[in-house]
């Protein structure tokens, strides 16, 4: 006499759902980064806008309207991280907005759109690596969750 076993349903979903959490594993890890990164930058810019703004040369108004800004975004992208298989969309709006932040920080610094003094232009710079550096990392995670 021959048993016939079956796998429930439940498992099988269950299965294909730990692999697609394993898989976002990469992913969370750089979403993750720059929540933090940029959350914890937003809340210097508004915490120690004065001292800050002095040491690059922007004004205190202008940078609580960026940490205010970086606050909101790193808690967003916070929570895109959170899920255990983020979102190709927000996850694709996340790095669209890490992309255009990269380039404005970019012409910024080009065009001096920001009277920043030195010490402002380089820290910019810096930024715009950081970010874009994000970027590159968040399309390679969403790539091999995608693969």
């Amino acid at each position: 006499m021959t048993t016939s076993q079956t796998t429930p349903a439940h498992a099988v979903q269950s299965g294909s759902t730990s692999r697609a959490a394993a898989a976002a594993r990469p992913l969370r890890l750089f979403l993750t980064l720059d929540a933090v990164v940029t959350g914890v930058n937003g809340l210097i810019y508004l915490v120690a806008a004065g001292p800050v703004g002095d040491l690059l040369g922007v004004s205190t108004g202008l940078l609580r309207g960026i940490g205010a800004f970086l606050t909101v975004f790193g808690l967003l992208v916070g929570l895109a991280a959170a899920r255990p298989v983020p979102s190709a969309t927000a996850t694709k709006v996340i790095i669209e907005a890490n992309l255009l932040w990269t380039v404005a920080s970019i012409a910024t610094a080009i065009f001096g759109w920001v009277d920043s003094n030195t010490v402002g232009t380089v820290w910019t710079l810096m930024q715009a690596a950081t970010v874009g550096l994000f970027a590159v990392l968040q399309i390679s995670g969403l790539k091999k969750l995608n693969s």
